[in-house]
C-alpha cells in the first residue's frame, strides 16, 4: 500500500510540474506594404545612387514585423535585379540573396 501511494505521490507531483511549465510562442506578424519611390527617404536615395551607380529604384516596401520597420528596395540595372534592406532612418542593413532558381 506505501509503494502504491509513494507512485500516486510522485505521479501528482509530475503532473504539478508539468502544468506549470508552459511555453508560449508568439508568432509576429508580418507586413509589407507597396511604397511610392517618390515617398522614400533622402537618405535612401542617395545611398541608392552613390553605392549603385546606374541602377535605378523599381519599386519598394515597407516591412513591419512586430515594431520593427524596415524598408525592401528593388533596384535593376538592365537584367540585373538587387533587393536592399533600410532600417527606418534610412541606413542600409543588408543586401538580399536572390531567391532559388527552381531546379528541372
Amino acid at each position: 500500500m506505501k509503494k502504491a501511494l509513494s507512485v500516486l505521490v510522485l505521479f501528482l507531483a509530475v503532473l504539478v510540474v508539468n502544468a506549470q511549465t508552459t511555453t508560449t510562442t508568439t508568432n509576429a506578424k508580418q507586413s509589407k506594404v507597396s511604397v511610392k519611390t517618390t515617398e522614400l527617404q533622402k537618405s535612401i536615395t542617395d545611398n541608392v545612387a552613390k553605392d549603385f551607380p546606374g541602377f535605378t529604384i523599381k519599386e519598394a516596401f515597407s516591412v513591419t514585423k512586430g515594431t520593427d520597420v524596415t524598408y525592401e528596395v528593388v533596384i535593376v540595372k538592365g537584367t540585373v535585379v538587387e533587393t536592399l534592406v533600410y532600417d527606418k532612418e534610412g541606413k542600409f542593413l543588408k543586401k538580399l540573396a536572390p531567391p532559388a532558381m527552381p531546379k528541372k
